[in-house]
Formats: structure tokens, C-alpha cells, sequence
């Protein structure tokens, strides 16, 4: 038996109850997702609103639900139990959150596939081409009507979180979903800043990761299911120090997969962030590390949208020469082991410490 084992046998058990299994978990969310789209779908003022549900649709089918994943978990970490309906709802409007921050990011990026579907801002210029409309209207009705479905989709994401909770409960996680919206978006436009400026600061490219997808998609989530369960500060506390690392973990392994990933796993094409000059850490790190006559390689090649695939073939030779892919790895896994070290000392329930640890093999081990 290892210490760990011993850590782990020798830490107080508030409840025995078995979390659910993670797929059974997103089977038991995307219904509820599927109910409500389909309820919303048929309550729209007119057919005339059909694409927009249509292509909402075919976007929430697939992913991860690590935000719902965590918010489940969030739940028992904080003691609850017995029924899940409120937990779940809940855990499904924050994933209609996500869908929602997606379309606008894709948007804001041109980006042309997600999940290796077309996005939805594609898919609704695809559907007013096909209406027989002029093709050079197309793109600019997509956009607008991308920009339309994320506004639509984050009303229902708030139409359906105010369906289960009662006004204590709302009371206790208001705050937390204010917060966690605020800060995404001061990420979203620290992100949109820092575009097209190849930049070696690490520290501000780990900015952008913290408030743009570690706080929306790993902290927040954890601690509105902690406070839908009444935890206390100790809890709402661990939780923060376990996702703040495996947030900026899940992100950092994001930026690689942007570089070197496989677009038949990722569902979208890679080489984007460097089109588009995105301020990673990834970037920031090979701008550090590479020669001089790399850096003016990635100082011309980075932030140019008719970059070539030779082009990027050559930008990935120099990131993987300087050394800053592995270095990207070497901090992704000593972020893992810091949010699993929280986990051997949180004062949360066994199976729910259990739970989290596989959701964080689940966000920085991956290949998608």
C-alpha cells in the first residue's frame, strides 16, 4: 500500500453514496438538454426560427459536459444527496452557457468547424444559401444570425436554471454564475487585446487562460454544485484550489492540440490560433526559447489568416524546436498533480474526491 492509498483510507468519509458513472451522467443531462431545446423549439413565435433551433441542436450533440460533470461533482463534494433533478437542470444550463460562449467565439474567430461539424454561424449562411438567396449575402446573415443563436442561447441557459431552483437556492448561486459570466467575458476580450501581437509573456498569455476557461469551465461550475448543496467556505475553498490548476491544465492542453492535435480526434482544423495569433502560453514560450532567426520566422508567420499549411508546417518545426511543447507538457502535468494533491486533503466525501480525479484525467488527458 502506498502513503497515497494510506492518505486517501485515513481521510474522513462524509457520505458512502456512489457517484454516478460519468456517461451515465451525460446521458441523464443531454436528455434534459433535448427536452428543453425541443419545448423551446415549439413554443418560437413563428417557423421562421426553425434553423436557429435546428443548429443549436446539432451543436450540443457531442462533447465533453465537463461543466456539467463538475457541477455534479461540485454537489457531493458539498454534502448532497438524495434527489438530483435540481443538480442536473442546473448542470445542463451551464452547458447551454458553453454553447452559447462557443458561438460567439467562433464568431469572433471565423472559425469554420466545431466538433467537426460546421459552426453554427456556417450553418445558418449555409441554410439562407440554400434558400436560393444571393451567395454574397450569405456570410453576412450568418454571422448575424450566429450572434442572434448565442443570444438566444443564453436566455435559455438562464430559462432553465430559474426552472428547478427555489429562491434560497438561487440566492446561494447567483453570485457565483454572475461572476463566472463576467469573468469570461473580461477573458474573452483580453483574448481579442492580445490577437495578432505574437508576445513571450507567459504570464499574460496564463491571464487570458485563467478568466477566458479555467474560471468558466472548471471553477465555477465545481462551486455552484458545492453551493447548491449549502457547502461551507472550507469547501468552496478546496474546490478553488483543486480547479484553478486543472482549468489553466485544460487550456494548456487546448493550446496543443491547436498546434499539433489530429483534426479527425479535435473535430476542427489545426492551426488556427496561429492564423489568428492567439497569446498562448505555447507561443510565448517559443518565442522565449527559439533562435533569433526562428523568431522572426514566428514574428512574420503568426497572426496572418492567409497563412499557407507550409507556412504552418514551418511555425510547428520551430515551437517543437525551442523546446516549448514540452515544455506546455511539463506544466500541464504539474498543474494535474497540484489539483490532485488538493484532492488528499479537501475536506470533501470519498466518492466525490474519487469522482473529481477522473474528471481531471477526463480534461488533461485528452486527445479531443
Amino acid at each position: 500500500m502506498t502513503v497515497l492509498d494510506q492518505t486517501r483510507k485515513r481521510r474522513p468519509v462524509a457520505s458512502t453514496t456512489a457517484l454516478p458513472d460519468p456517461s451515465a451522467l451525460r446521458d441523464e443531462v443531454d436528455a434534459i438538454l433535448v427536452d428543453f431545446v425541443a419545448k423551446r423549439a415549439q413554443a418560437a413565435p413563428g417557423p421562421e426560427m426553425t434553423p436557429l433551433f435546428t443548429t443549436l441542436s446539432g451543436l450540443l450533440e457531442g462533447g465533453k459536459r465537463l461543466r456539467a460533470l463538475l457541477c455534479v461533482a461540485g454537489w457531493y463534494a458539498g454534502g448532497g444527496s438524495g434527489d438530483r433533478d435540481l443538480i442536473l437542470r442546473v448542470a445542463a444550463s451551464l452547458e447551454l452557457f458553453h454553447a452559447f460562449a462557443l458561438i460567439h467565439d467562433d464568431v469572433m474567430d471565423g472559425s469554420d468547424l466545431r466538433r467537426g461539424r460546421p459552426t453554427a454561424h456556417l450553418a445558418l449562411a449555409t441554410v439562407y444559401f440554400a434558400e436560393g438567396r444571393l451567395p454574397r449575402g450569405a456570410t453576412d446573415h450568418g454571422l448575424a444570425a450566429g450572434l442572434l443563436l448565442g443570444d438566444l442561447v443564453l436566455t435559455m441557459s438562464d430559462d432553465l436554471i430559474r426552472t428547478g431552483p427555489d429562491a434560497e437556492a438561487m440566492w446561494r448561486i447567483q453570485p457565483l454564475l454572475e461572476t463566472m459570466r463576467s469573468q469570461l467575458v473580461y477573458g474573452q476580450y483580453l483574448d481579442l487585446v492580445a490577437s495578432g501581437r505574437p508576445c513571450a509573456d507567459v504570464e499574460a498569455a496564463l491571464r487570458i487562460v485563467r478568466y477566458k476557461t479555467a474560471s468558466y469551465t472548471v471553477e465555477w461550475p465545481l462551486r455552484i454544485g458545492a453551493a447548491l448543496a449549502g457547502a461551507g467556505p472550507d469547501v468552496h475553498s478546496a474546490c478553488s484550489e483543486f480547479a484553478v490548476p486543472l482549468g489553466e491544465a485544460f487550456q494548456l492542453r487546448d493550446d496543443l492540440l491547436g498546434v499539433f492535435g489530429d483534426p479527425s480526434k479535435t473535430g476542427k482544423p489545426v492551426g488556427d490560433d496561429i492564423r489568428e495569433g492567439k497569446a498562448t502560453v505555447l507561443m510565448a514560450l517559443a518565442l522565449q526559447s527559439a533562435s533569433a532567426t526562428d523568431r522572426q520566422l514566428l514574428r512574420e508567420a503568426v497572426g496572418t489568416p492567409d497563412l499557407t499549411d507550409e507556412g504552418f508546417g514551418r511555425v510547428r518545426e520551430v515551437i517543437e524546436r525551442s523546446g516549448a511543447r514540452r515544455q506546455v507538457e511539463t506544466m500541464i502535468t504539474a498543474r494535474r498533480h497540484a489539483a490532485l494533491a488538493v484532492l488528499d486533503r479537501a475536506p470533501v466525501p470519498f466518492p466525490a474526491a474519487e469522482a473529481l480525479r477522473e474528471i481531471a484525467d477526463i480534461a488533461t488527458v485528452r486527445q479531443s
